[in-house]
């Protein structure tokens, strides 16, 4: 997965925030994270929806049983930053719960299909992270 992702960040990094493939077209940014356990930066591409006041995330693993890594470091250091296009934002993520999680995951799945596949694929709930500028 780690060679799969830095080729990613490569494409993405050498134009403007642009990729071909899978993801050709889909908004995409790169989420830097804290590692819970090794406090080392991490760098993920996700896909993102945008929401008021700032970005949505899917912490979908393409359906896997378990979140992503990167979940598991917003929560223990919610203060990320995120490369938007040609931008570097410094965030602060939480978990979208309730109506507000269930809107914003609707409108994930009828946009990109994959998502509603994701979703079959597993028995957990996947998470929805909204990001919003860190004041």
């Amino acid at each position: 997965m780690s060679d799969w992702n830095d080729k990613i960040i490569e494409e993405f990094r050498a134009n403007g925030g642009q990729v071909g493939g899978q993801f050709a077209g889909a908004p995409l940014l790169l989420l830097h994270t804290v590692g819970a356990r090794s406090g080392q930066t991490r760098v993920s591409p996700v896909m993102y929806q945008k929401v008021d006041g700032g970005y949505a995330v899917f912490g979908s693993k393409g359906g896997a049983p378990t979140n992503p890594d990167w979940y598991h470091n917003l929560l223990a250091h919610p203060r990320v930053q995120a490369e938007i296009g040609t931008d570097l934002v410094e965030l602060v993520a939480r978990v979208a719960e309730g109506d507000e999680r269930e809107r914003i995951w609707s409108e994930q799945k009828d946009a990109y299909p994959g998502f509603a596949e994701y979703e079959r694929k597993t028995s957990r709930q996947i998470p929805v992270v909204v990001l919003e500028p860190a004041s």
